[in-house]
């Protein structure tokens, strides 16, 4: 089949060079649909998080749904998804000045909050702000469980925001915390969710006693994100995952299998040793995060055939394991594999492809990925 009338769009998936990024856009559509209707229900604020598709466009779809704004982990995010959002909030702390003056740059109308939980790095900012001349709204984080970021008592997130309140070039915003630690099938995320809550309740009480009531209180993550309105206090919540799904997602229960949007077109390029199959999509496509899910091994699964596993990666290959089933691939066959985690997937890929059936209408590229400033590689380029 000829190619579309849309210029450097293929007609269909077999005029793709693999490995590819695909996208299925009805299931896609629908989980954005879906999202953005349990946080209306609830009363929840939808701030999703674009690390997971890194595309100012598909950014754009969910802000057209109702999203108060997005959510960024870098800098070059920031500066992506600027020329789609006017409300950006940067949920990594942005320690060092370098750092700070990059998102101090964004344009103007953006309305501009970060997440930290240091000194150091509020002062950064307030020094950063104070420069340019504008406001920046501080979202104080806390650990609730992650042990990743986040001050782990009441009393330094009292400290921490007492301070950011009190800065010049800082306004006091709130509370942010992530609950990536609640990964468990989600019909058995009861007694983490309970805990979450009690720690909540008690930084809430003293930031209430110390008159620093959070006006927002942020959280919300994929695994978890249809459990938010059991979380009293919340305000908003950031998923990222759920705009295209993953295996993970899926074998926690928190999608169906149907609801995985995102795969990578490959193909076959060896069956030489029996009992398996050589594609040519490895780490460098899938990624090599093993899955974090029950009963789960791998790097990946068929999208239509989800008893086929990729067993190992190395750089370029991807080893689908054939002891499962019955099917028996040929050299230059295409397949389409669900990875364990779709947003380190996506950042190995210049552009989404998007697709109906067998047939691609779309693309996209993927521009918030890297670190250079945007705009930057392009001047580079003409050096």
């Amino acid at each position: 089949m000829a190619g579309t009338d849309r210029p450097g769009i293929p007609g269909t998936l077999d005029e793709l060079e693999t490995p590819a990024a695909v996208v299925d856009l009805d299931r896609m559509a629908a989980n954005l649909d879906r999202m953005a209707a349990y946080a209306r229900a609830h009363g929840l604020a939808l701030r999703p998080h674009t690390k997971t598709h890194k595309t100012p466009e598909l950014a754009a779809e969910q802000l057209r749904r109702g999203a108060v704004g997005v959510t960024v982990a870098t800098p070059r995010e920031a500066e992506a998804m600027a020329s789609v959002a006017d409300d950006i909030l940067v949920a990594y702390p942005p320690v060092g000045r370098a750092r700070a003056e990059r998102l101090l740059a964004l344009p103007s109308r953006v309305r501009l909050t970060v997440a930290l939980d240091s000194v150091e790095a509020l002062r950064d900012l307030s020094s950063a702000a104070t420069t340019a001349g504008r406001e920046v709204g501080v979202l104080v984080e806390l650990d609730l469980g992650m042990r990743r970021c986040g001050v782990p008592t009441a009393e330094e997130a009292v400290a921490l925001a007492g301070e950011a309140a009190e800065l010049p070039g800082i306004e006091y915003r709130g509370i942010l915390f992530y609950p990536g630690h609640i990964r468990e099938p989600v019909d058995e995320q009861g007694p983490a969710l309970d805990r979450l809550q009690r720690e909540l309740d008690l930084r809430l009480a003293a930031l209430r006693a110390a008159g620093l009531e959070p006006p927002v209180v942020s959280g919300g993550s994929t695994p978890a994100a249809y459990a938010s309105h059991r979380i009293a206090g919340l305000t908003e919540i950031r998923p990222g995952t759920y705009i295209f799904n993953d295996r993970t997602t899926a074998e926690i229960g928190a999608c169906s299998w149907d609801e995985c949007a995102y795969s990578v077109l490959a193909t076959v390029v060896s069956t030489a040793v029996p009992g398996q199959a050589v594609v040519d999509a490895g780490s460098k496509a899938l990624s090599r995060e093993e899955i974090r899910a029950p009963d789960a091994t791998g790097f990946g699964a068929l999208l239509d055939r989800r008893e086929v596993v990729v067993r190992a990666v190395s750089e370029e290959h991807g080893i689908l394991d054939l002891s499962r089933t019955d099917w028996r691939p040929r050299v230059g066959d295409r397949v389409r594999i669900v990875p364990n985690h779709v947003c380190v997937s996506v950042n190995l890929h210049e552009r989404l492809w998007g697709v109906r059936g067998d047939a691609v209408v779309q693309s996209w590229p993927i521009a918030a990925r890297g670190r250079e400033r945007v705009g930057d590689e392009v001047a580079a380029a003409g050096d």
